[in-house]
């Protein structure tokens, strides 16, 4: 049902399996960038860095399914 409606509303699978790629190139340059603060600041940068991290698998995922659908 919600593959569905992404499908229909112009959201296709290719669009979710790019931007799956470009989080993880997001998630590298923000574990770069902890590197490069302070101390203070970098426990908070590095757990930015995780959670952009657990969003490539979600992104896959749902662009498989809006393929499966396709």
């Amino acid at each position: 049902m919600l593959t569905k409606k992404l499908y229909d509303i112009g959201l296709h699978a290719d669009y979710f399996h790019v931007t799956s790629l470009a989080s993880i190139g997001l998630c590298i340059g923000l574990w770069i960038r902890a590197k490069t603060v302070d101390q203070d600041e970098r426990g908070n940068a590095e757990r930015r860095a995780l959670f952009v991290g657990l969003w490539p698998p979600m992104f896959w995922l749902i662009g498989d399914e809006v393929k499966r659908y396709e």
